[in-house]
């Protein structure tokens, strides 16, 4: 009997949570143990999950998004009115805890796996922001806010995987521009400071726009870029490839060579099929070229500036010594 009140509990506050506003998406978010101690474990379905955590969960997982720290792991108990994500703009939405919830907006979109989307007022995390009638809408971690359309790619994807067309981009004075280009995509058709106008036909009104066609796309599939360059409006086809690094992984463009580094450019892992370079975690990158690099951000400076990157000067233990890319 006390199970049958539960339940009718659930249906009273799933059907009527727009008219009782967030407090309702409150009590949603503990009934459904949606927080827990310093993770997300929001339900998506009646017996999925989707995780935001840096520890990997004892549930079984059903898939991980190692760029968003994402997991989707089966919820044996389930919970009988999971979270749905509506793809349409919301009026209003909030920040919902297991505190006051906080209503704002999002006032900087999320741009790909570099850049997430910031809130307009101070928000708690763990949290998820939902609109009125509890739908989510982002994702609230330490490093900022995963906006919707990349919690329902995971849930949607058959593989947690991005595509990359050898750019990095940023936004100004309303014009998106390339701010890095990827110096080991054999014959790169873009250069530093071009202008992106439009691709596959849809102008690019924003770097969230352009970064999520991107990376959303089918690896391996042509997309039609124009931009412009200089006072050129020039076109051409870009060749979608796998993505390596962003968000939670380093992106400095090593990781093609299968390097990966923390913020302070001590390596975290090394790929088995890149073993040959004798690396090993804990070795500290120093200087490439002769050029000391103290970041993750200078070091992907560098290496998209430069022709020749070949010699990578590192240090274990007190020792330093060069390591040659090929």
């Amino acid at each position: 009997m006390l199970r049958l009140f539960a339940l009718l509990g659930l249906l009273f506050l799933n059907l009527f949570a727009c008219k009782g506003g967030y407090d309702s998406c409150k009590q949603k978010v503990l009934d459904s143990q949606t927080i827990q101690a310093c993770s997300l474990a929001i339900p998506v379905q009646k017996h999925q999950r989707v995780l935001y955590t840096t520890e990997t969960p004892k549930e079984k997982i059903l898939k991980h998004d190692p760029f968003l720290s994402l997991y989707l792991v089966e919820d044996k108990k389930g919970f009988a009115y999971p979270f749905r994500i509506n793809m349409q703009e919301q009026l209003g939405i909030a920040s919902v805890s297991t505190k006051t919830p906080v209503e704002g907006k999002i006032v900087k979109k999320q741009i790909g796996l570099n850049s997430f989307a910031i809130f307009s007022e101070p928000i708690l995390y763990p949290s998820i922001i939902t609109s009125s009638c509890c739908s989510l809408e982002a994702i609230v971690t330490p490093e900022g806010i995963i906006e919707k359309e990349y919690i329902q790619h995971f849930i949607n994807a058959k593989e947690s995987s991005y595509a990359d067309i050898g750019i990095r981009v940023k936004e100004e004075k309303g014009k998106v521009i390339v701010n890095a280009v990827d110096p080991f995509m054999v014959h790169n058709p873009f250069e530093k400071g071009d202008i992106l106008l439009s691709i596959n036909g849809k102008k690019v009104a924003n770097a969230s726009m352009l970064m999520r066609e991107i990376l959303f796309s089918k690896i391996g599939s042509s997309q039609k870029i124009q931009i412009k360059r200089s006072t050129k409006t020039v076109a051409f086809t870009a060749l979608s490839y796998k993505r390596y690094g962003g968000g939670y992984i380093s992106d400095t463009f090593l990781e093609q060579k299968g390097i990966y580094f923390d913020k302070n450019l001590c390596i975290i892992d090394v790929q088995k099929d890149f073993a040959a370079y004798g690396l090993v975690k804990g070795d500290r990158l120093v200087e490439v070229n002769g050029i000391r690099v103290k970041t993750q951000a200078e070091l992907q400076e560098y290496l998209a500036n430069s022709k020749d990157f070949s010699s990578l000067l590192l240090e274990r233990d007190g020792f330093q010594f060069f390591v040659t890319l090929e």
